[in-house]
C-alpha cells in the first residue's frame, strides 16, 4: 500500500509543537487540513474516483436544500463541511485568531438566517459564504470598534508574513520521524492515524472501522497530534 502525502500530519504536529498551550479551535483548525489529502475507497483500495466527487456534490446539494427546508442538522453538517476554508479565508485576512474566529461565527450565523433567499442559478455555496465572510471583514474594518481594537489588540500574527515558529518545527520533521513517532502511541491513537492519513479514509469510515462515534475519531485525532507533537519535540531536542 503506497503511503499518501504526510504534508496535513507534518503541518499539524509542527503547529502543535510550535503552540502546546494552543485551543482545541485552533489545533482543529490545523487538522482539519488532512481532509484535503486524496482519499483512499475503502472498498477498492483505489483512489477516490470522478464517481465519488459527483456523489459529494449531489450530497452538498441535498444538504443546501434540507436547510433552506428548514433542517437545522442539514445546516449543521454544512457547517462542519465549510467552516475549515471560511476561518483560513477570513484569518488570511485579518491575522489575528480571536478576530477571525468570531467573524467565522458570524458567517454562519448570517448564513443560517438568510439560507432560505439562497439560489443555485450561477452561485457555489462556499462562494455565497465567502461572500457573507467578506462583508462582515469590510463591516468590521469600516467600524469605528475596529480602530480602536488594533490600539489595544497584541500585533497580529500574519500568515502570509515571516517564518513562524512552526515552519522552523515543520523543516525539522522527516516523514521517518514523524512514522517513528505514530509506531510510539496508544493502539487506538495509532490506528486512527494510521486509518486517516496513511490510509486516507473518512472520518466515517474510520469510526465505523474502530465503532466508534465520528466525534469520538476527532477527538482521538487531536490527541494523538498533541502526543505526536511531544514525541517528536523530544527527539528534535
Amino acid at each position: 500500500m503506497a503511503l499518501l502525502d504526510l504534508a496535513p500530519l507534518r503541518h499539524a504536529v509542527a503547529f502543535a509543537c510550535a503552540h502546546p498551550q494552543a485551543p482545541r479551535f485552533e489545533l482543529s483548525i490545523a487538522l482539519s487540513l488532512a481532509d484535503t489529502a486524496p482519499r483512499i475507497d475503502a472498498a477498492a483500495g483505489s483512489p477516490s474516483s470522478s464517481a465519488t466527487h459527483d456523489a459529494s456534490n449531489e450530497r452538498i446539494t441535498a444538504l443546501v436544500d434540507l436547510a433552506r427546508a428548514g433542517d437545522a442538522e442539514a445546516f449543521g453538517q454544512l457547517y462542519d463541511h465549510y467552516m475549515p476554508g471560511i476561518f483560513r479565508f477570513v484569518y488570511y485576512r485579518v491575522g489575528s485568531r480571536p478576530l477571525a474566529e468570531d467573524l467565522t461565527s458570524e458567517t454562519f450565523v448570517r448564513g443560517l438566517r438568510s439560507i432560505q433567499r439562497f439560489q443555485w442559478q450561477g452561485r457555489d455555496f462556499s462562494a455565497w459564504l465567502t461572500t457573507i465572510a467578506r462583508n462582515l471583514i469590510t463591516d468590521h474594518y469600516k467600524s469605528s470598534r475596529s480602530r480602536l481594537e488594533l490600539v489595544t489588540e497584541e500585533v497580529p500574527e500574519s500568515p502570509s508574513g515571516s517564518a513562524g515558529p512552526e515552519d522552523d518545527v515543520l523543516t525539522a520533521i522527516s516523514n521517518e520521524l514523524l512514522l517513528d513517532a505514530v509506531n510510539q502511541l496508544p493502539r487506538e491513537q495509532r490506528d486512527c492515524v494510521l486509518m486517516r492519513f496513511i490510509q486516507g479514509m473518512s472520518t466515517a469510515q474510520t469510526a465505523a472501522a474502530l465503532d466508534r462515534s465520528e466525534g469520538a475519531v476527532k477527538q482521538l485525532q487531536l490527541r494523538a497530534v498533541r502526543t505526536l507533537a511531544t514525541l517528536v519535540s523530544e527527539d528534535l531536542r
